[in-house]
C-alpha cells in the first residue's frame, strides 16, 4: 500500500460517522447491510449517509451491490487487511515484544471463510 492511499483511508475513518458505518459493515460480514438499514441503525439522515458512503467507497474501504431495489454495502476486507498490514509493517524496529500484542489481536480478529470473525 502506498502512503497516499493509507493516508486517504485513515482520513476517511477519522470521522465518527464514517467510522461507525465502517465498523457496522465489518461486523455485518460479507452479507453486508442495505443503505436504509445503515441509516436506521445509526440514526443518520439519508443525505449524510450517502456522502459518507461515497467517501468510504472512494478510498476503497467499502463496496456496494444492487439487490432488487436495495443497495447493499460491504466492507472490503482485503483492503482493510492491507491497511492494517501497512500500519504494522516493520513494526518495533526489531523489538517484537512491543508489537506482539497487536499482532495477536490482528490474528484473533481475522475473518473466517464466511466473512465473520
Amino acid at each position: 500500500m502506498e502512503l497516499k492511499n493509507a493516508a486517504a483511508a485513515l482520513s476517511a475513518l477519522g470521522h465518527t460517522g464514517r467510522l461507525s458505518i465502517f465498523r457496522l459493515l465489518v461486523q455485518a460480514g460479507r452479507e453486508g447491510v442495505a443503505a436504509g438499514e445503515i441509516a436506521r441503525r445509526l440514526h443518520v439522515p439519508p443525505n449524510t449517509l450517502s456522502s459518507n458512503l461515497n467517501i468510504l467507497s472512494n478510498v476503497g474501504l467499502i463496496e456496494s451491490r444492487r439487490e432488487g431495489r436495495s443497495i447493499i454495502y460491504t466492507a472490503r476486507y482485503g483492503d482493510m487487511t492491507e491497511l492494517l498490514e501497512y500500519l504494522m509493517e516493520d513494526c518495533c524496529n526489531g523489538a517484537p515484544e512491543i508489537c506482539a500484542p497487536l499482532a495477536d489481536v490482528a490474528l484473533r480478529s481475522r475473518c473466517g471463510e464466511g466473512g465473520r470473525a
